[in-house]
């Protein structure tokens, strides 16, 4: 299975941090980064629709220039809140990553960075039409729809958008959905995976790939140094 590095191993790392992905770019296959727009309109690489969990300020990442999120520290460490150029840069061509859409409005500057990344980015997203602009912006840019509850709704959703991936939660990952993602032509990620108990069990349902908060979730990954 793929290990893909959630919030570049969120359980290690100040998460969305250039520190975290640099760090788990040393070992997962992959890095995931969610993204918001700040208010001076650069993407940027945070989970939370405010700043108040993960740094020392707070307010909505949206009433944030870049230059005030600069000021703040994340998780108290002396990382800061990083754009999703720098993200990009930071990780390395043999490593991909996956960018997480958390709003709506992002599609079109995302599958631009994206394009002249020189990683393999796949884009992710819970709202299927933030997934259809990144297709009607670049159809070639990997897509995979992210949805915590297994429903037909949601792998004909995949289907229509022409997915390269489904990302459903650990909790609602069956057999059949596993099954039906494969004979659709479409890879499954998991996430949370927190456990190696939890990633032994998703390979014997035939899942490609973890999206983890450790790296130790397998065996033969390396953590980072």
């Amino acid at each position: 299975m793929r290990l893909i590095a959630h919030r570049g191993f969120a359980g290690q790392h100040p998460e969305n941090t250039l520190r975290a992905v640099r760090s788990a770019a040393e070992c997962a296959d992959e890095v995931e980064v969610d993204v918001r727009r700040c208010d001076s309109g650069e993407l940027v690489a945070i989970h939370d629709a405010s700043v108040d969990r993960v740094t020392d300020g707070s307010g909505p990442v949206c009433r944030h220039s870049l230059a005030e999120l600069r000021d703040l520290r994340v998780l108290d460490t002396d990382e800061t809140v990083p754009t999703l150029e720098e993200v990009l840069d930071a990780v390395p061509p043999t490593v991909g990553v996956n960018i997480e859409l958390k709003e709506v409005g992002l599609a079109d500057d995302a599958v631009r960075l994206a394009r002249s990344a020189e990683p393999q980015v796949c884009v992710s997203s819970f709202h299927a039409n933030e997934l259809e602009g990144c297709r009607g912006a670049d159809c070639e840019v990997p897509r995979a729809y992210l949805f915590d509850e297994a429903s037909d709704q949601a792998m004909e959703f995949a289907r229509d958008l022409d997915c390269s991936f489904v990302h459903p939660s650990l909790d609602c990952c069956t057999e059949r959905l596993v099954g039906d993602a494969h004979a659709a032509g479409m890879s499954v990620n998991v996430w949370t995976v927190r456990e190696a108990t939890e990633a032994e069990q998703l390979a014997d349902l035939g899942v490609d790939g973890v999206i983890a908060d450790f790296a130790d979730v397998l065996p033969e990954a390396e953590p980072p140094r």
